[in-house]
């Protein structure tokens, strides 16, 4: 996108503009930045006598708050009063969360003209139904009290419970760990290949995380270096993930680097902010094949080049899944039904296929658009409910054995409404309100889940959820960090 001959980007066609004074100095806030809107004074405006500045403001959703932002301030100095202290990935350039309204919003300090081509890619890139942050504004023409010309800003929506991937490592970083944010993040490079979107930066620090039933989900939060086209070649690709293999070493041997000389800030994290549970937690029967949201007592090292070949291997593999040719004889038409099955059970649904047949007879079949989010959706379907893929697909699993238990023959959809009275309603009714913060509610039902199984192992018998649920929030749940605010 193009800026004007003023500088600042052109107006987004779907975009309202904003030109406004805003105060040199910003608006005393509530003193609680980081507390929920509900719970924040009432508003109080800026001094009659505070110097006036003009900004522009490009936004696809206007929001009164957002002028009342320091915004002739250099976004390094703005005051603790506007910021929220959420922790920070690493950056080339200078980001600050601030509180504005019910919102939390992520600030990051650029060019008119990138600030204005990366808004655009992010928004389409959400219409693309791709896992990425939210942009929010483009704030231009940005001057000091003096005059002096300031970068403008681009800013996106904070998304709750997320998190850079240093916040997941404890003092001694965990090979498994490491290796799960990696598939999260070959995951996501896959998504975003099959979008059509070229990244030009993948690595660790331009991705933030979100728990996902044991394993993690990724988002990208930085498109700055993107570009969209109807279909990568193979070369974007291969350019793009060998980018991923090298930074993602090259970070990894960083933070080896910093734990080696004790130069990482602030005292070690909460282990629980790595592992989640303690070292004799073990992960449910019924989901077995996934991985254990536990690790060992002792921290596997982690191998910085065996971990960056891995999402090398977990892409390749992924991408000759949801894309590769598969050819069969025409009597194993059966194997059609096997590859979407195969797809479903990686948490895609098959949109397009091509299927043809040979001069021999034999079956030509390739998938030519491939859906992310199969289990997703079908959870939200049958109950309503937003999960990840990971996480509904372990509640999937406890839907279909409450209903094989108690209501058998019981359409699926009557079952779904069923255990969300019976059991979901009653989990989250039993998890006091100051203790929400420290997990989404589908993370939440899965790690109660898997507290039930460990509690019926432990005791040998049957452990009712009301028993189970009890325990995981005094043993469990009450100690960990709060994930969503992480003030």
């Amino acid at each position: 996108m193009q800026s004007s001959n003023s500088g600042s980007p052109a107006r987004l066609p779907w975009e309202t503009s904003r030109t406004a004074d805003a105060p040199a100095v910003p608006a005393p806030m509530s003193e609680d930045a980081g507390a929920p809107d509900e719970a924040a004074g009432p508003h109080r405006e800026a001094p009659a006598s505070a110097p006036l500045r003009r900004v522009k403001i490009q936004t696809g959703f206007p929001q009164p708050e957002l002028l009342d932002l320091p915004w002739s301030v250099p976004l390094a100095e703005w005051p603790d009063d506007v910021l929220v202290a959420y922790p920070r990935g690493i950056s080339r350039h200078v980001v600050r969360f601030a509180q504005v309204g019910d919102r939390v919003l992520a600030a990051k300090e650029t060019t008119a003209r990138n600030a204005a081509r990366e808004y655009d890619l992010l928004r389409r890139l959400r219409q693309l139904g791709t896992p990425g942050v939210v942009p929010v504004a483009v704030v231009t023409d940005r001057h000091t009290a003096d005059g002096e010309e300031l970068p403008a800003v681009l800013l996106t929506k904070h998304m709750d419970f997320s998190l850079p991937y240093r916040v997941l490592f404890s003092e001694h970083p965990d090979a498994v760990i490491a290796d799960k944010l990696v598939d999260a993040l070959a995951l996501l490079l896959v998504q975003l290949h099959l979008a059509g979107f070229y990244w030009g930066d993948v690595s660790l620090s331009n991705t933030l995380f979100l728990r996902d039933a044991g394993r993690f989900a990724a988002c990208l939060v930085d498109a700055e270096t993107g570009e969209i086209h109807p279909q990568l070649t193979s070369g974007q690709r291969s350019y793009d993930l060998e980018l991923a293999r090298t930074n993602v070493a090259g970070e990894l041997m960083d933070l080896l680097a910093g734990f080696e000389d004790e130069s990482h800030d602030g005292p070690p994290l909460d282990p629980s902010m790595t592992t989640g549970e303690k070292s004799h937690y073990e992960p449910a029967a019924a989901t077995s094949a996934l991985p254990q949201i536990m690790s060992s007592s002792a921290p596997v090292p982690v191998d910085p080049f065996a971990t960056s070949e891995r999402i090398v291997e977990t892409y390749e593999k992924l991408w000759e899944a949801l894309t590769g040719e598969e050819e069969f004889p025409h009597e194993q038409k059966w194997r059609v039904a096997e590859r979407v099955k195969h797809l479903n059970d990686l948490g895609f649904d098959v949109e397009e296929a091509s299927l043809d047949t040979d001069d021999e007879g034999h079956v030509h079949l390739i998938p030519r658009v491939v859906e992310p989010g199969h289990h997703s959706r079908h959870l939200h379907n049958i109950t309503g409910m937003n999960a990840r893929e990971n996480q509904a697909r372990r509640i999937l699993t406890d839907i279909a054995q409450f209903g094989r238990a108690l209501y058998p023959g019981l359409p699926e959809d009557m079952t779904g409404s069923l255990w969300m009275q019976e059991v979901y309603s009653k989990i989250m009714s039993a998890v006091p309100d100051d203790l929400r913060a420290k997990r989404e509610p589908a993370e939440i039902i899965h790690e109660v889940l898997e507290h039930r199984w460990f509690l019926s192992e432990r005791l040998r018998e049957d452990v009712p959820t009301s028993q189970a649920v009890e325990d995981y929030v005094e043993s469990q749940l009450r100690a960990r960090p709060d994930e969503q605010m992480m003030l």
